[in-house]
């Protein structure tokens, strides 16, 4: 095994070997698709539109989120071409600066980022499932929460049960080869796409609401309800707005996500030079036209207040119950289980290559660095299961309301910030590289170079400064979870 202090540049640009390259471009746009739309564009809208209080500036946040995806995918094409390698962005930190900084964002993917979502999005899945069959809720409980301390418990419901199911299948259908993961993938992210492609035909064909157009867009810009961002600051002054649209990207940023984990299975690309930096550019592309449009939609068919106010803050299915009274929510929990089984077979068919990558390093458990017969990370696949079934489980507790929450929920919450200093790192990587190898191989340069890139650098830099002053209780402990990962990273050093 090569450990990261013997590595040189050829072995981050040479092409992997072991794996079976199974994933034409198509494939590895679906990967990019289906991974970036779950649960979250039929949901969020309502938090944005209580956050920034007009039409236009709900529209404004996710042309943001829409141009910073589309920058940071622009720019990550130059890296995917370069160093076509399995682990994808854990490859391009370990090479621009470090192994330190390759495996803190491993350990962070490991322990939250990828883990984390797929817990949630397993949750999710069960929680629209228990629309079309009541028996599957949060509240039927198998095992009835068990108090560990005050705000923290264990339960087993049936919904988590489904959600542990659900991993578990698709886990095991990923450990059985990339052909497996491949089709499963290509099915329901079609499917899926498919169901936000008629949400917007539907909504404004069928849902077009005079009265709603008029208001919404008759008066874009005029703030409307309670707009407070944090108390004192509000939605209707300039710097309030600002910060709003700042503190709203947590929503948007984390909906149009895991559009990088197509760089994890880089070894499984067909043609990954040339066609890694198209599946991110087509994929994003057709993720934020979409997004953009499902939010026109909602605009054309509901007030703004409707918007804020939905219950739950399920916009999509409001939009559906207005059309078709009384099957919005049949029609949407249906939609959601196709989008939420295709989200969640892309995020476990990916995260696996990334550990893959740790462990053949010397940087996490050997067996993760090994391959089935089936030429895929069986291990991998395997321990990230487990973390994400472990993550289903506790529960928090808040003892003055008696409500029980999630566990994972708080943790995606404190690594959103560290994410972003991820994605700025790595982009930061790409003008490094430029300066420390100017004579590498190259098949793909950034479109827009030096602007695009400096564009997403400046734009989520500036999001994570306000994260850090107006949202501190759900940002700084997501430093302290990548730092926890150092003394880690020390003793795998010393262990290898």
């Amino acid at each position: 095994m090569t450990t990261d202090a013997a590595r040189t540049p050829t072995d981050a640009t040479a092409l992997d070997t072991e794996f079976k390259r199974g994933l034409g471009l198509f494939d590895a746009t679906m990967v990019v698709v289906g991974s970036m739309i779950g649960s979250g564009i039929f949901i969020v809208s309502a938090d944005i539109a209580r956050l920034v209080g007009s039409p236009a500036w709900l529209l404004a946040a996710w042309l943001v989120t829409g141009v910073l995806t589309l920058a940071a995918a622009l720019s990550y094409g130059e890296l995917a071409a370069m160093m076509p390698r399995a682990g994808g962005q854990y490859i391009y930190l370990r090479e621009a600066f470090s192994p330190l900084w390759g495996f803190l964002y491993g350990w962070t993917l490991f322990l939250v980022i990828q883990t984390g979502t797929i817990a949630a999005v397993g949750v999710a899945f069960a929680r629209f499932l228990g629309v079309l069959w009541p028996a599957v809720a949060e509240d039927h409980y198998l095992i009835a929460p068990l108090h560990l301390s005050t705000g923290y418990a264990l339960s087993l419901s049936t919904a988590q049960l489904i959600a542990i199911a659900l991993i578990a299948l698709l886990t095991w259908t990923n450990t059985r080869g990339i052909d497996y993961g491949r089709i499963i993938q290509n099915v329901f992210t079609v499917a899926k796409t498919g169901a936000l492609i008629a949400l917007v035909g539907v909504g404004l064909a069928l849902g077009w609401n005079a009265d709603a157009v008029s208001a919404n867009f008759g008066d874009l810009w005029t703030p409307r309800g309670q707009v407070d961002v944090v108390p004192g600051l509000s939605a209707a002054t300039a710097f309030g707005l600002f910060v709003g649209l700042c503190v709203a990207q947590t929503g948007s940023l984390f909906s149009s996500d895991a559009w990088n984990n197509i760089t994890f299975t880089a070894g499984e690309v067909k043609e990954p030079r040339r066609n890694l930096p198209l599946a991110l550019a087509m994929g994003t592309g057709l993720v934020t036209a979409l997004y953009l449009l499902a939010n026109v939609a909602y605009l054309a068919t509901l007030p703004l207040s409707a918007i804020q106010q939905a219950p739950s803050d399920r916009v999509a299915t409001a939009t559906l119950d207005t059309i078709v009274p009384g099957l919005g929510a049949t029609l949407m929990a249906a939609a959601i289980l196709i989008s939420t089984f295709g989200c969640n077979n892309g995020l476990i068919l990916a995260g696996a290559r990334a550990y893959y990558a740790m462990a053949r390093d010397g940087l996490f458990f050997k067996r993760v660095g090994e391959l089935n017969p089936a030429k895929v990370p069986a291990a991998g696949l395997l321990l990230q299961g487990l973390w994400s079934v472990l993550l289903v489980l506790p529960r928090t507790y808040d003892p003055t309301t008696g409500r029980y929450g999630n566990l994972y929920g708080n943790l995606l919450d404190y690594v959103i910030s560290a994410a972003l200093v991820f994605y700025i790192l790595t982009i930061a990587g790409l003008f490094r590289l430029r300066a420390t190898r100017p004579n590498a191989e190259r098949p793909y340069r950034a479109v827009g170079y030096p602007i695009v890139p400096a564009l997403y650098i400046a734009g989520a830099a500036t999001i994570l400064l306000v994260l850090f002053a107006y949202r501190p209780a759900t940002t700084w402990p997501g430093v302290g979870i990548v730092l926890l990962g150092v003394p880690v990273y020390y003793t795998w050093r010393k262990k290898n």
